[in-house]
Formats: structure tokens, C-alpha cells, sequence
């Protein structure tokens, strides 16, 4: 993409980057895994926000060689998201039990500049407003709500020493926000249970599905070995002695979600807090990828900060989260990194849908707004890593000074370009993939049926 201001760009050279960008980030996992790269990329079809999600790779590429004013010295290593779109927030149960409001899903976490990921998500949520027919005016009132907030979420936490104690909760949210923390709290363990298990003879494990592929000898050995390595990942301090970590069962699964496909993973069943059958817990072992900003962060000390991706991606979440879950942690099979998590039964996503009117979006954007300043402010130098060495409010409060107005008109400018680019590059990439041009993914399985 080339200046702010410009038109969207859309030639045949555009299309081309488009493909040998997404080519690039994904050869390997679309060679491996060619059918779920292929559903993978009809899910990003749908729309321009479903490309944009997917497309991450493609927006650090447009990112790599142009200026940053919002960037110095301090703000460029700090931990980022990295995919700071607008629905990859929600709610869930934190580790001192919590029920929460926050950003979700830091696969594409690593340590860059703060504002690729404001850039992000105003980008984002100007596609997502554009879908339901909001003027740009109107958006762009949105984005100071957003973008308002973060900077004073920023100076209170400047003001104070306990920001890691800050959280979103049914005490200081509301509207859509405190409507989804209060039906997260209405969840139960039992109902997750109950949608992937079934008991028999007294026993509860995973039951037989499509999705569930039973392990056989050496692998079964493997993962086995897997999640007793990943048990050491887990700090003493946030261990749950209530539970065993012995191992139930154990099935093979398919990637998880938009960001995911030709991912190997895995789905163990624990036994839970006590032998009673409702509490067993369930983990999911994903493998980690590459981060996406990692490609445009060519710094060997940051990534020497990590063995493998699985731990770059808990390193990050218990960085940025102040009580993340204490199933989290990483192990490695055949040589590659994973991450381990809990499926939890109290997780929810934000749901944009009956988000219609700029009324009701306003006090839902502040909110992310807040949300996006403790994630950055409290993965600095009191976060449990040692990869950032700053008070990152300080930095930022540093870096703005007195040029509020201009930040803001300024990633406003590039939210509206840049949604503008999203929209012209997927139906550039939609025409691409029904042209046959992504290597090994639109080549074949288009055929109709005889």
C-alpha cells in the first residue's frame, strides 16, 4: 500500500503481492494440510473483514517499509497483540477465578511497535463499520472513542503502581460489554463436558466424531510424553494442586478457528479437581506458527528470546494478561513448538451483531479501548519476562506528548485507507483463488460433482 491518502490500489501487480505473500506465510502448513488451506480461504472469501482476519502476513507486509510516527526507541520492543482486530476480544475466567472482559487469542503476539497494533484494529473495526453501512464520519467519531480511551487508560495506569490488578469486570463495564461478562458467569463445566465426551462404564472420554481422530502407538506415545513435558511449563506458583494432570484420554483434531488451518492439534482430557466426572478439564495442544509481525521484526536478540513459537505465544499471553489461566504453558512434538491451553467453558467472544447503531457501539469501542492499554501497559518491566525493561505508559506518554489530536487524525486517515485497501485486495484475492493462481489451494477440488 502506498500513501494514506492515496486510492486503494488494485492492478495485477497488487493481485500478484496479495498471493505471493499468503503464499509465503502459509507454503508449508498449505502443503502439508492443502484441504483445510482451502476451506481456510473460502471462509476468507465471505467478506472483506473474514479477509482481513486471515490476512494478517499480508498487513505487516504494507507495514514493513512505511514511516511510523507513533514509533521511537522505546514504543518500537514492546509487547504487541499482533492481530488487534475487532473480534478478537471477549470474556472469560482468569486465574484468580474472575470472570473478565479482555483482548483474546495472542497466537500472532510478539514484541514490536505499539501502534502497528492501534493501526490494526482502527483498520479493522473501519471495515467492520463500513459492513453495516456507517458513514465515515460516523466512524471516525468511533475511532477518537476508541483511541480517547486507550490514552487515558495510559495515564491513569502512569498514575498509579498497581496496573496489573486492573481488569474489566461486571463492576466498571457495561452496555454489551457487562451483558457478556454476565453471561459468561451463567456457564458451566459440565455443558463442555457433555458437548465433547460421553461416559461409559463409569468413565468419562472424548467421544467419536469427525472431528476426533483416534491415536495409535507411537503417536499416542508422543503426545503422552507431550503433555507430561508440559506440565514443567507450568510455574509452581500458579500449578493447580487440586489437579492430577493425569491424562483420561487423548484425541487428534483439526486447526482451530480462522487463523489456524493445517495446524496439527490435539485435545486431552484431564482429570479434573476431584474424581467426580463433572470436573474434568480439557486441553488443547495447538501447534504455534510464526508470528506475523516476527516477519517484519528482524531483530536476532528478539528472537533469541524464545526456544519455539509455543513459548514466544505463552511468554506473550502471561505478559499481557495479569492473571492468565493456569493450564497455560507449551511443550514440543517432533521438534515443534506448541501451546497448551485450557478449553474453557467460560469463554466468550464479543459479538458485533446486534452492534448496529453508533449509540450502542460508542461505549463498547471506549471499553476496547481500555482493554488495549492494560495489555500494552502491563507487559512491560512488572510483567514476569524479562524481554521488556520499561514502564511502557511512561513511553508512551513520552512519545505522544502533546500531539493527541494529530495521532488520532492521523490513524484515523489510515483506518479509512487502509479499509478502503482491505476491501479493493479481497475482491482481488477472491478473483485470484477462483482463477486458479494460489498454488496447491485453488488448483483443485473445484471441479462440480458428475
Amino acid at each position: 500500500m502506498t500513501q494514506e491518502t492515496s486510492a486503494p490500489v488494485v492492478d495485477d501487480a497488487r493481485r500478484a503481492q496479495i498471493v505471493a505473500v499468503l503464499v509465503d506465510a502459509f507454503a508449508d502448513l498449505m502443503a502439508s494440510d492443502a484441504d483445510a488451506f482451502r476451506t481456510k480461504f473460502r471462509k476468507m472469501a465471505a467478506d472483506p473483514f473474514a479477509f482481513y482476519r486471515g490476512s494478517a502476513c499480508l498487513f505487516y507486509a504494507d507495514l514493513a517499509d512505511a514511516e511510523d510516527r507513533w514509533s521511537d526507541e522505546q514504543t518500537s520492543r514492546t509487547w504487541i497483540h499482533g492481530d488487534l482486530h475487532a473480534a478478537n476480544f471477549g470474556s472469560y475466567m482468569d486465574g484468580s477465578g474472575r470472570i473478565v472482559f479482555d483482548v483474546n487469542d495472542f497466537d500472532e503476539s510478539y514484541l514490536g511497535h505499539l501502534s502497528w497494533d492501534l493501526r490494526r484494529f482502527c483498520a479493522s473495526f473501519a471495515l467492520l463499520a463500513w459492513r453495516k453501512a456507517l458513514s465515515d464520519d460516523a466512524i471516525s467519531v468511533l475511532l477518537r472513542v476508541y483511541l480517547e480511551a486507550y490514552l487515558d487508560q495510559v495515564r491513569l495506569f502512569a498514575a498509579t503502581s498497581e496496573d496489573r490488578e486492573f481488569t474489566l469486570d461486571r463492576h466498571n463495564t457495561s452496555g454489551a460489554v457487562l451483558d457478556l461478562v454476565l453471561a459468561t458467569a451463567e456457564q458451566t463445566r459440565i455443558s463442555l463436558l457433555d458437548r465433547l465426551t460421553v461416559v461409559e462404564d463409569h468413565q468419562r472420554r472424548f467421544a467419536d466424531t469427525s472431528r476426533h481422530r483416534r491415536l495409535e502407538g507411537d503417536e499416542r506415545a508422543e503426545v503422552l510424553a507431550a503433555v507430561a513435558a508440559y506440565r514443567e511449563t507450568v510455574p509452581q506458583s500458579k500449578r493447580r494442586r487440586e489437579v492430577a494432570y493425569d491424562v483420561k484420554d487423548v484425541v487428534g483434531t483439526g486447526g482451530f478457528g480462522i487463523g489456524s488451518a493445517g495446524l496439527p492439534a490435539y485435545t486431552v482430557l484431564l482429570e479434573g479437581y476431584d474424581q467426580a466426572l463433572e470436573n474434568d478439564v480439557v486441553l488443547s495442544l495447538k501447534q504455534a506458527a510464526q508470528a506475523a509481525p516476527s516477519r517484519i521484526v528482524t531483530d536476532p536478540e528478539v528472537r533469541a528470546l524464545f526456544q519455539h513459537e509455543g513459548e514466544r505465544t505463552v511468554a506473550a499471553q502471561r505478559a499481557m494478561q495479569s492473571h492468565a489461566s493456569p493450564f497455560l504453558g507449551h511443550t514440543v512434538i517432533r521438534g515443534v513448538g506448541f501451546l497448551v491451553s485450557e478449553l474453557s467453558p467460560y469463554e466468550e467472544d464479543l459479538d458485533w451483531e446486534e452492534l448496529t447503531e453508533p449509540d450502542e457501539i460508542a461505549p463498547v469501542v471506549a471499553q476496547l479501548g481500555r482493554a488495549t492499554a492494560k495489555i500494552h501497559c502491563i507487559g512491560d518491566a512488572d510483567a514476569d519476562h524479562a524481554a521488556v525493561d520499561l514502564q511502557v505508559e511512561d513511553a508512551v506518554l513520552t512519545m505522544v506528548g502533546d500531539r493527541q489530536e494529530e495521532l488520532i487524525a492521523d490513524l484515523t486517515a489510515f483506518a479509512h485507507a487502509y479499509a478502503a485497501q482491505a476491501r479493493a485486495d479481497h475482491r482481488s484475492f477472491v478473483d485470484a483463488f477462483r482463477a486458479g493462481e494460489i498454488p496447491g489451494i485453488s488448483s483443485s477440488g473445484d471441479h462440480p460433482l458428475s
